[in-house]
């Protein structure tokens, strides 16, 4: 039995392990001088570095066009199409809805007596600014970047703003049931006015006339340009990288612009007597907010690094990616594999003793090469 100052198992098993180090090391110089002198020509399958730069250069020149994927991007989102539909008929359905007839008293009637005038922006025009002229841009933008993705999410988005902020300003309206600036000669259009018992008004114009008059809040011309030309807007920044931190503030003037038009479109209801300037505040905010949701749904906030672009743009370059680098782990583990099992042997016809660690105990494997029964 060895004694406790015995130190010789120690430094044999420090002269295994330091010869097993100095082994390795020895073969990972070899391997790099010799990786050194080989090329990836050589070498196609294991260096798929260039590969994946030539498919994202392929992505990012457009190789995803409305005519070869078109018809795939609008089938994985037809139920969002579906769903567009739906707000289109629940739309048409609160517009055809009677507004609540809030009271209106004869002492009410001081802001209410202002001239029955016509509209500076007509109704049919908002669609025409509001969703024509962005989609447009759209276009434009896809005709230099042949991608698919970002023409798609941009009109799916666009729909989605305009139709969300349309419900939600019909249904206020209806609920609200507060009179326009002009409701006077709307009720009353010769002005004669007449009241019931109650002090509420008794209206004898034209009906459809009255209905219009009692649908003042939210302004419908305001939200419905703040959400079009707010998506815009939104669009627009991420794609001349606004918010990039450089410092360009005339990239902010195209920014804004389309802001300009929506807040001008606002002022012009309040300047025709057809809303309070509460009714165009609070559409302007509605179409605004609406719009900010849903253009991120779509794509990253116009200050993030890759807002340029929308999500599904980057998640598909992320599977192209992810295509790339499969075989390449699956060549390296192989690789690994059989480097692996050229020093297990390598090791073994060297050390005899060594390939004792792999069938049995750690000490057992050191107490048999110490007693020179390896």
């Amino acid at each position: 039995m060895a004694s406790w100052w015995d130190l010789r198992p120690f430094f044999r098993f420090q002269s295994v392990r330091t010869r097993f180090q100095d082994l390795s090391s020895r073969r990972m110089g070899i391997s790099a001088v010799t990786g050194a002198h080989f090329s990836s020509i050589n070498f196609p399958l294991i260096d798929t570095k260039n590969e994946e730069e030539f498919r994202t250069r392929e992505v990012q020149l457009g190789s995803h066009t409305v005519s070869s994927h078109g018809y795939a991007v609008a089938r994985t989102h037809k139920h969002d199409w579906l769903i567009l539909l739906l707000l289109v008929l629940i739309v048409i359905s609160l517009y055809i809805i009677h507004p609540f007839h809030r009271f209106v008293g004869k002492d009410m009637m001081t802001d209410l007596k202002y001239p029955l005038k016509s509209n500076t922006v007509p109704a049919w025009a908002i669609p025409i600014y509001a969703i024509l002229l962005p989609i447009v841009i759209f276009l434009g933008v896809y005709i230099r970047r042949r991608d698919v993705y970002d023409l798609h999410h941009a009109v799916l988005g666009l729909l989605f703003s305009v139709l969300i902020t349309a419900v939600f300003t019909e249904a206020i309206k209806n609920a609200v049931g507060r009179p326009r600036p002009d409701f006077f000669w709307r009720c009353f259009p010769d002005g004669k006015d007449v009241y019931d018992k109650w002090g509420d008004v008794i209206c004898h114009g034209d009906q459809k006339v009255i209905k219009e008059g009692y649908k003042s809040f939210p302004s419908g011309h305001t939200s419905g340009s703040f959400s079009g030309l707010g998506f815009l807007s939104l669009y627009l920044s991420g794609k001349i990288k606004a918010f990039d931190r450089k410092g360009h503030v005339a990239k902010l003037c195209i920014v804004f612009l389309p802001l300009l038009v929506a807040s001008l479109v606002g002022i012009s209801r309040v300047d025709d007597y057809w809303h309070h300037w509460q009714d165009v505040f609070a559409g302007g905010l509605l179409g605004l907010t609406v719009a900010t949701f849903c253009y991120l749904q779509f794509f990253p906030p116009p200050y993030h690094s890759e807002g340029w672009g929308p999500y599904a743009y980057f998640r598909m370059l992320e599977e192209s990616r992810g295509m790339t680098q499969v075989p390449s782990v699956q060549n390296s583990g192989q690789a690994q594999l059989a480097e692996a099992q050229a020093e297990s042997q390598e090791e073994q016809g060297l050390h005899g003793c060594m390939g004792l660690t792999l069938s049995r105990d750690h000490h057992a494997a050191l107490n048999d090469c110490e007693s020179g029964r390896g």
